[in-house]
């Protein structure tokens, strides 16, 4: 790619960042509201994170690699060491932040996801003009829900209003453009099995982060509408998947 078509993905990455961005702040903005309804935004997190990983990046992930399946269990086994790590070391020695593991664990999976979006938008743009333009149409849509609820699990865990804004702008925003910029240099080197693989290990870890610790959580507190949101979650994750198609 040449030096102009730098700015094509580096720009779309960008406004993922904002829209991320504009979901913290508005939830931040409306916090007591936020802190009231925390877990429907768990519910519908859980629906987006689990319907879109098996609607759209676990096929997507098989066709590209053939040891998808097993860099799934390596994504879903990983997230489950680092809880139980977490737990031992850190909720043990404190605990008044025995919830700390419902902010860290989700944040670490949606990380290392948007981090990879970063990577399919210079590999996207790099195949067309349309390809990226599509990808980014699907893509966008999950980022505004994805910064609120990466923000108010971060409050629910424990984390002060500062902090949580940080590491939720970090982890869900930053790491797009951040993901775009390391990958460019080398996008025409990433072979489809090495996204395929990397693609199996943030579905393996968005799979577990919904129904090992959001589902749980929210059952616990047994909302009326939860199920609802939920499927409201689910009915996001197809549009976004139809609109990729």
């Amino acid at each position: 790619m040449g030096v102009g078509d730098f700015w094509l993905p580096f720009g779309t990455s960008l406004v993922a960042a904002a829209v991320t961005s504009l979901g913290i702040h508005t939830i931040r903005r409306f916090a007591s509201w936020g802190q009231q309804n925390t877990s429907y935004f768990i519910c519908f997190a859980a629906g987006v994170l689990i319907s879109a990983s098996f609607l759209h990046i676990i096929p997507k992930s098989l066709s590209m690699n053939i040891a998808a399946p097993a860099w799934l269990l390596a994504g879903f086994l990983a997230l489950h060491l680092f809880n139980r790590f977490v737990t031992a070391f850190v909720c043990e020695r404190n605990p008044n932040s025995k919830d700390y593991v419902i902010g860290v664990i989700p944040l670490l999976g949606i990380g290392f996801h948007s981090f990879i979006d970063g990577f399919i938008y210079s590999i996207a743009f790099n195949v067309s003009i349309l390809t990226g333009s599509l990808a980014t149409l699907g893509m966008v849509l999950h980022e505004f829900p994805e910064g609120i609820v990466t923000y108010l699990l971060l409050l629910r865990s424990g984390f002060s209003e500062r902090r949580a804004l940080l590491l939720a702008a970090i982890a869900a925003a930053a790491t797009t453009p951040l993901g775009m910029l390391l990958s460019y240099p080398f996008v025409s080197a990433v072979s489809p099995d090495v996204l395929g693989a990397l693609l199996a290990v943030s579905a393996g870890a968005l799979v577990y982060v919904g129904a090992t610790h959001l589902l749980p959580r929210a059952e616990r507190e047994a909302k009326r509408f939860s199920v609802l949101a939920l499927l409201g979650g689910v009915l996001v994750a197809v549009i976004i998947v139809m609109s990729k198609a």
